[in-house]
């Protein structure tokens, strides 16, 4: 019923693209309110696509990334030259509205480039994550870092490698002996879906722009109340040369927080004093080139998950977790463009009683497509997506089609 909701968005979204222009009743750029001191902007995506029997695309809130509904409405209210409220609902599915953004941006001084933001805030780590909106991603799936679920918990635990191993490629749904023992979905490395709470500050100077943030949860499992006692620290910096490198950014991200959650780490030791001693540490390399028609990107980020030992044999070592994504555009004439992604998602070996292998299956995406511009804020985009998992008791092997009409304004 959700998939044939979305087919009926997307099909009237088509039609008012396809109207005249005195017809179209949805605004093109954003709405100013009361003189201009709020703005309203939205972004509405409307997908249809293969089923997914392997669970490739499933996100944080248990939904396809390719058979997704998704609408945002955002607001801007500014508070004069020192403040601004900004918010942001977003809804899958027809599912709850969810607060998936709400913060105070602050400008101590109003000539430098310098701001701090408090509360649900932007993300501060990684690439893909200030371009997730579909207006942003020319193609339709997302880079496995920040989609693929893992088969890891914050608040459930294995109690050895041998358990560990037993559910590798079930990140859509599992569950351990220790800690919470209900069925549950695993985390990316980093959530695309869900943005943190905390503080944040950012500050450009020349070519350089550098944020660091202090958040309740990690990039895998961000939150809104903290359920460790402990906060995350991540920091990013980021060049953008100027000259004959005017198209290239370069940027850098890390990030380190208590992962497991207290109840877990109790659970697994008989006290939870050590709680803050459980983390996720992740680093964050990326590359953009843009120059004329094409547009490049590559983007590798390392995770190491610390998780209580319980019993034997042992996880006594992080678990780390390994992604590289290689993207381009080629824009073939005006409102029209093609794209691709290749991505691997590779993960550490762990000794078992019997066996060594990595802790959870292995992926490898390659996604193709294009998408072109009915109007200057409708897009259509296509895509076909290659899937391969090394292990698991799911589908190791999809191919999948999609297709997605995006409106913005």
């Amino acid at each position: 019923m959700k998939v044939m909701k979305a087919w009926c968005v997307a099909l009237g979204l088509a039609g008012l693209g396809v109207a005249p222009a005195g017809a179209q009743t949805l605004p093109s750029e954003p709405i100013s309110v009361s003189g201009g001191r709020m703005t309203i902007s939205g972004d509405v995506s409307a997908t249809v696509g293969s089923d997914d029997p392997g669970f490739f695309d499933y996100t944080d809130y248990e939904h396809s990334a390719l058979r997704l509904l998704r609408a945002d409405v955002s607001a801007a209210v500014n508070g004069g030259d020192h403040f601004t409220l900004l918010g942001e609902l977003r809804t899958e599915n027809l599912d709850s509205m969810q607060a998936y953004a709400l913060y105070v941006r602050i400008k101590p001084w109003t000539r430098r480039a310098i701001d701090i933001e408090v509360g649900r805030i932007p993300p501060v780590f990684g690439a893909f994550a200030r371009r997730t909106y579909g207006s942003d991603n020319p193609l339709i799936g997302y880079p496995l870092a920040y989609q693929y679920l893992t088969s890891l918990r914050p608040d459930s635990l294995p109690a050895s490698a041998d358990e560990l191993l037993r559910k590798r490629g079930l990140g859509w749904l599992t569950r351990y002996t220790v800690g919470n023992a209900s069925l549950d979905k695993g985390v990316a490395l980093v959530s695309a879906f869900r943005w943190d709470t905390g503080v944040q500050v950012h500050a450009t100077a020349g070519v350089v722009n550098a944020s660091v943030a202090v958040t309740a949860g990690t990039l895998s499992n961000p939150l809104f109340h903290d359920d460790n006692n402990g906060r995350q620290v991540a920091g990013r910096v980021e060049l953008r040369p100027v000259g004959a490198l005017s198209g290239l950014i370069a940027g850098t991200s890390v990030a380190r927080g208590p992962f497991v959650s207290a109840s877990a780490v109790r659970a697994a030791l008989g006290d939870d004093s050590r709680a803050g001693d459980f983390t996720q540490t992740a680093w964050g390399g990326d590359l953009e080139y843009s120059r004329g028609y094409y547009l490049l990107r590559v983007e590798t980020i390392v995770s190491d998950w610390q998780l209580p030992t319980v019993r034997t044999p042992a996880l006594d070592r992080p678990l780390r977790a390994v992604s590289t994504s290689l993207e381009g555009r080629y824009k073939i004439r005006p409102g029209l463009f093609a794209a691709g992604r290749v991505d691997h998602l590779g993960f550490s070996d762990v000794a078992g009683t019997l066996v060594m292998e990595p802790w959870d299956a292995p992926v490898t995406r390659v996604e193709v497509g294009g998408g072109y511009s009915i109007q200057r804020n409708l897009q259509l985009k296509l895509s076909y997506q290659y899937n391969h998992r090394d292990g698991g008791p799911l589908e190791q092997l999809a191919h999948l089609k999609a297709a997605q009409l995006v409106f913005w304004f």
